[in-house]
């Protein structure tokens, strides 16, 4: 095959390629609204549901949120006891979490973690 004719034969390929390749963005972007529209779709039969339960029962929405507040709200931690503690200055930490900045200057002025144990 002469040299004109591979660049030919490689030219082709690209556009092939090039082809395929919008094609799959375009299919990509439409199964994108797709899902979109299905989430959108099963959340409100969600809500019907949800709004259906609680008018067979009798609930408001007081209801739930005195329900929800007992169990405890998402995201509060529970208070851990300090593991490591600076005798100098009071500083503690509990061991989870990033390192904090007086303990890792501690030790990066050489000192070892256990000289911090609580």
């Amino acid at each position: 095959m002469a040299i004109g004719a591979k660049s030919a034969s490689i030219q082709h390929c690209d556009r092939q390629m090039a082809s395929s390749l919008k094609d799959l963005i375009a299919q990509r972007a439409a199964l994108d609204a797709q899902i979109a529209q299905t989430q959108a779709s099963e959340r409100a039969d969600a809500i019907q549901q949800v709004r259906a339960l609680m008018a067979d029962h009798g609930l408001t929405i007081e209801d739930l949120g005195s329900r929800a507040s007992k169990a405890g709200k998402a995201g509060e931690g529970s208070k851990v006891a300090a593991k490591y503690r600076d005798k100098e200055t009071g500083a503690s930490w509990s061991g989870r979490g990033l390192k904090p900045k007086w303990l890792a200057a501690k030790l990066a002025a050489g000192q070892k973690i256990e000289d911090f144990a609580v």
